[in-house]
């Protein structure tokens, strides 16, 4: 059967397809470059830009030498973000170095607004993310190979050896922001309450005390 759609229909469909497509992207950059103005007090979605920049504003030399692990958890997190590097405003990207002494931790953790890819410079890596439907996945990636962690997923990276590990990491945004879990539920200020973690972890008030006590900034 030949079916008709009706003219006004003929006309919407194209409009919606072209809505929904741009709704689903950031908008194309208006102009060749917005560098950050890190000191502005106006708020966007973003940074404001300044009105003159040079080409250190698009340099950075942070990620040439490994981080200092001599921490708790063994790892070093570098960022090349659009805080160090204020010529990434509204361009999606940046990077990260991570180094790790031997059994070092990058502790499960989130970034709300980008999805990572890492690359492995050295050594030899545990790695996973957590699904919603709390499915592990996971695996051993070595210098050389790279791994993805979706958008928003709680996710870790762990040096097993006995050696020094290094990776690079990348983001499709320009600030991806972390959330790191036991840093975020027991080092927030003003703090969260005890009796709410007491029964999410089904530990006691002392535990969690306890916990906190070793997060809290120093």
């Amino acid at each position: 059967m030949n079916m008709k759609l009706p003219l006004p229909a003929l006309f919407a469909a194209p409009f919606a397809f072209i809505f929904f497509t741009v709704a689903a992207a950031d908008p194309d950059l208006l102009q060749d470059v917005c560098v950050a103005d890190l000191a502005s007090g106006i708020k966007v979605n973003g940074f404001a830009c300044k009105s003159n920049f040079s080409a250190n504003d698009f340099f950075f030399d942070g990620l040439a030498k490994p981080g200092a692990t001599n921490n708790s958890l063994g790892s070093r997190v570098t960022g090349a973000n659009v805080q160090s590097i204020p010529g990434l405003n509204t361009l999606g990207v940046s990077l990260s170095r991570i180094d790790y002494a031997p059994d070092g931790l990058n502790p499960p953790h989130t970034h709300p607004r980008a999805t990572e890819i890492v690359f492995v410079l050295d050594g030899e890596l545990d790695v996973g993310f957590i699904t919603t439907a709390n499915v592990l996945v996971s695996k051993t990636i070595k210098k050389g190979e790279i791994f993805v962690f979706p958008k928003g997923l709680v996710h870790f990276q762990k040096n097993n050896g006995k050696v020094p590990a290094a990776v690079i990491s990348a983001f499709n945004s320009q600030l991806p922001g972390t959330q790191s879990i036991a840093a975020t539920l027991f080092a927030a200020s003003p703090p969260m309450p005890d009796n709410v973690l007491t029964k999410a972890f089904q530990i006691g008030t002392k535990e969690v005390k306890k916990i906190k006590s070793k997060l809290a900034p120093k």
